[in-house]
């Protein structure tokens, strides 16, 4: 029953929409969600990166501060 209903259900759209305004909506959708994965490897990339900079300061700051120590700042 739920294909009969799934398969009317494509016909009415294809009848209404007709098959290449379906064509063209699945390629804008397809599209939407390669630049929806692009931005969130995009924005991802952007928090590791600051992730590392905050490392880099940290242990900037511990080497910084046990020269500092030996030294007797």
């Amino acid at each position: 029953m739920c294909y009969l209903t799934n398969h009317n259900a494509v016909k009415f759209v294809k009848k209404i929409f007709g098959d290449e305004d379906i064509k063209a909506v699945l390629q804008r959708l397809d599209r939407l969600t390669l630049d929806e994965a692009r931005t969130t490897a995009t924005q991802t990339l952007e928090v590791v990166h600051g992730l590392v900079q905050g490392m880099r300061v940290v242990m900037d700051g511990e080497q910084t501060h046990l020269a500092c120590k030996s030294v007797v700042c």
